[in-house]
This record gives structure tokens, sequence and C-alpha cells, in this order.
């Protein structure tokens, strides 16, 4: 029997890799010659044998094997592993993909052994930030510990408030799906959310981060963050409640740049589309923002909703990284059991010197 739990994972991960290779092809492009190309439903079929991903996959996968390979899912056991993975993913010849200039900024000064704190780029808050979240929200952890990650992840290279709290809604609303919620009932869950959340600034996870001109206390420097994620997520009920005219999503919720529009703009895509999962990618593809975040993000919900069986079967195999999407998303076996103590000596009988 299949654990559906894994098999949401796997349909979120796979989906995000999904979305970002569909996105792009677009990126950059008019909606207009978007649609001269692929039609007026966009793009629905992968490019290439491996069909090439962008730097979100890239970065999602440097998370993902950052948090498998920590001791403990800890700040202090989390940041030189996730550190390294960035640093590694920066520096490695297939970044190749225009990647972000916060991300590489930033990773740039974690290269040199700056405290993450001041390598983050303290006025960014650019969908860099919660392009590559989706793997914490896959973690069978506490809601603490969840929020705690997203928010961390995100505030080792964009230290705006926006960026961490869309990072965590992000992060909460992909265990949200992957826990049986309905794809129409996130909006009013993630804006709950938001204003439980307002005035909590992470401390433990975050330091000094808050400490930017402006902000005066942390929960003042927080409260900005949770604030613009509630308005952009008034934006997309208001839009919602509107006949879908099948144009760019882009027009109601923003073009994705930057966090909580990247957040916002995905879920109108996932939500306008919720039996068509390819349609759901093609959609976000289809826009004049940023078209391999949007698309990524909203593989990642559909895929959590639904599981491996929204997407083609044939996929698979032809998505770059298939190998390491594949292994994050097959569960680890048991460690071996430790080996039977040796029976004590008898008091009296010296234990040959190779042995001492």
């Amino acid at each position: 029997m299949i654990d559906s739990s894994r098999d949401r994972a796997a349909g979120s991960l796979f989906g995000l890799a999904y979305g970002d290779a569909l996105g792009k092809e677009t990126e950059f492009l008019p909606v207009a010659e978007i649609v001269r190309r692929h039609g007026p439903s966009g793009p629905r079929e992968l490019v290439g044998d491996p069909a090439l991903v962008t730097d979100d996959t890239q970065m999602a996968l440097a998370v993902a094997w950052a948090l498998r390979e920590a001791s403990e899912l800890t700040p202090e056991a989390v940041e030189p592993v996730l550190r390294r993975r960035f640093v590694d993913w920066a520096a490695s010849p297939e970044n190749n993909r225009a990647p972000g200039m916060t991300c590489l900024r930033a990773c740039g000064e974690l290269a040199r052994g700056v405290r993450w704190q001041e390598a983050s780029v303290a006025d960014s808050k650019g969908c860099g930030a919660n392009m590559r979240v989706t793997p914490v929200g896959l973690l069978d952890v506490d809601l603490d510990t969840l929020a705690g990650l997203a928010q961390f992840q995100a505030g080792l290279t964009h230290g705006h408030p926006t960026g961490l709290a869309a990072s965590e809604l992000t992060a909460y609303a992909v265990r949200l799906l992957r826990d049986g919620a309905a794809l129409d009932e996130l909006p009013a869950l993630l804006a709950e959310r938001a204003r439980q959340q307002r005035l909590h600034y992470r401390a433990d996870w975050l330091g000094d981060l808050w400490q930017r001109p402006g902000a005066t206390v942390p929960t003042e420097f927080i409260a900005r963050g949770w604030d613009e994620c509630l308005a952009v997520l008034g934006r997309l009920t208001d839009a919602l409640a509107r006949p879908d005219d099948g144009g760019d999503p882009c027009l109601l919720t923003g073009e994705g740049w930057v966090a909580e529009e990247a957040l916002a703009t995905a879920l109108y895509c996932a939500l306008r589309h919720p039996d068509d999962p390819v349609g759901a990618l093609a959609r976000g593809a289809t826009t004049a923002g940023d078209s391999d975040s949007i698309a990524a993000l909203a593989g990642a919900f559909v895929g959590a909703a639904v599981g491996m069986s929204a997407w083609p079967a044939g996929w698979a195999t032809r998505i770059e990284y298939a190998d390491q999407l594949t292994a994050l998303t097959t569960p680890q076996p048991p460690p071996p059991p430790p080996p039977p103590h040796p029976p004590h000596p008898h008091p009296h009988m010296r234990a040959p010197r190779f042995q001492r």
C-alpha cells in the first residue's frame, strides 16, 4: 500500500521541479509571445531529455539535503550544513540558470565565513526566500520547528521580514496540503496563521537579524512582514471571488519577483486549476512575471494536495536531477542494530595484547 503522506511529499517535490522546468522556457517572455509559442493554454510538455530546471530546484535540493544531513533540526546543527550547501551551489558550474543576485551576494559572504545575520541581504524579500522552502513543509516536525526552519533558511540570504513570513506561509501551505487540507481552504488558513504569528519574532532561530535600520523592537520588525503577506492574501481572496478571465494572474496578485507575491500568484494558479494539475503549472508559466518560480510553487502545492498521480507518468525519469528527487522522497532504511556486546571475560583472565 502506498503511504499517502509519502506519495504527496514526492508529488510536491517533483511538482516543484516540473513547474520550474516549464517556467524556465517562458521566464522573461511577454505573455503574448508565450501564447504565440505554446498556445493559449501555455506550455504543457517538458522540453528536453533531461528537461532542465533553474536555480529554484537547485536551491530546493540544497535545502533538502541540508535538512537530511543535519544531526538535529536546531539552528546550531542546521546552519553549517545549510551554509555549505548554499556555498557549494553558488560555486557549482551548474549554477548557470540566471540565479538571483541576492542569493549570489549572500552566498559570497557566507563563503567568506561572515556571520549569517550579516551575510544576509537586509532589504531583500525576493522570491529566492521561498522558492526553495518546500522541503521544510514536507518534514514530520512540530509547527514551531517548521516555522523556525522556514524562516531560518530564508534568512541566510534574504533578511527582509516579508521574506521570512512568506517562507513560513509557503512551508505551512505545503504541510497543510500534505496532511489532507483542500486547496480552496488555504487562503483562509494562511491568513489565520499570519494573524496569529504577527508579533512572534523567533529569536531562537533568527538571533539579532531584526536589528536593522527602522526597527526598534523585534515585534515591530516581524509585524511588517506578516502585514505585507496579509495584504497580498487579501488581494488573492478578492481575485478568487471574481470570474476567471483566463488571463495573466500577475495582474491580480503580483509578478512574483518578491516572496509574498510568488506565494499568492502560485496559489491563484493552483486554485484556478484544481482538477488539471498540469494546467496549474502551465498557468504559472504563462505569466509576465517570475514564471519559473510561480510555476514551481504551484507545482509544489498541487503535488502536495494530489500526490504523484497528478503528473504524467513519463516525467519522473525525464526531469533533471531525477536521481536526487527520487532519493529524497524514498524512505531511508533504518540503521543496522548495534553489534551484541562481547561476553565479559573472567576476572582472572587477561585479554590478548591486540585487544588492548
